[in-house]
């Protein structure tokens, strides 16, 4: 896959400093840097398996709690349809509510519309859905880098003196794992906190700027993820832009959100490396703007 640099890019806007990919990717793509996982990434992320650990990366389905971004908690519903047997329901439920991809149906990038200029007349038709990633599934190598002793907002020098210090080089199609221990302060917190948080918004993450989608994009990852509630640091400040608008319509890049990285963090500090194999299977839900990303690292 022939992949420019960024700054080759052309800008969506001359006005502005957002660039789009929409040409580097087949017409009516549906998978964006998700095509980075090639069989060679692949083949990467297997070969870190070593030890045969899993450690889940997926919060239950009920946290957080309350939910955030004006969503509710479903309702779970046992019954019995035979003396035998039981079922369940989920009413209400919002594949977002918990651990999650944010999908290419997710945000637009204001009047150029969706990823490749899709301008959202979805119809009956599953264009953008989320049910194309579940095909393959996103699995490659998984890179844990750690910047939750850097404070609010995570530039890209950030980012680079992060994969340093984990002695790892990003390769093309990695996810990229971003902890900044936001979610671990969370879950410490009581009801009253926790509350809190949803109505305050404030957490550390990426910054939105050009420089860390730059970044992203030339390490040529297929997917970044954090354990916060919105990959990139809220508020985020006004100069440097959204994240979401320049990685999910722009450049096609995948966002997961509200990861649990602890038990992988001390499991990759005992064995020595920050790299492991990422495995994510979104639902095949046809149209789906986002999905649980039922997760989990092999080391």
């Amino acid at each position: 896959m022939d992949v420019p640099k960024y700054r080759e890019l052309p800008l969506i806007d001359e006005a502005g400093d957002y660039r789009h990919a929409w040409n580097v990717f087949p017409a009516g793509d549906n998978l964006g840097c998700l095509r980075q996982l090639t069989p060679e990434a692949r083949r990467r992320g297997f070969a870190t398996v070593t030890e045969h650990r899993v450690v889940n990366l997926s919060l239950p389905l009920d946290q957080p709690d309350p939910p955030l971004f004006g969503r509710d908690r479903y309702q779970h519903t046992i019954t019995s349809p035979t003396r035998n047997s039981l079922d369940d329901r989920l009413d209400g439920f919002f594949p977002q509510c918990s651990t999650q991809w944010d999908g290419f149906r997710h945000v637009r990038a204001r009047e150029f519309g969706f990823f490749t200029g899709h301008q959202g007349d979805f119809g009956d038709d599953d264009r953008l859905g989320i049910g194309h990633w579940a095909q393959a599934g996103i699995i490659g190598r998984g890179v844990l880098l750690d910047v939750s002793e850097r404070g609010e907002t995570i530039g890209a020098e950030r980012l680079i003196r992060a994969a340093a210090q984990a002695g790892t080089e990003i390769l093309p199609g990695d996810v990229l794992c971003v902890r900044t221990g936001w979610l671990a302060e969370y879950q410490r917190g009581g009801p009253a906190a926790r509350a809190h948080v949803r109505g305050q918004g404030r957490w550390p993450g990426l910054a939105g700027s050009s420089a860390v989608a730059e970044l992203l994009w030339d390490w040529r990852v297929s997917a970044v993820t954090a354990d916060n509630p919105a990959v990139e640091t809220a508020p985020g400040r006004p100069d440097d832009g959204s994240l979401h608008r320049r990685l999910l319509p722009l450049l096609g890049m995948p966002m997961g959100e509200l990861f649990t990285f602890e038990r992988l963090l001390g499991l990759c500090r005992e064995l020595g490396r920050f790299e492991f194999l990422f495995v994510s299977v979104p639902l095949n839900l046809p149209g789906g703007v986002g999905s649980p990303a039922n997760a989990v690292a092999v080391l």
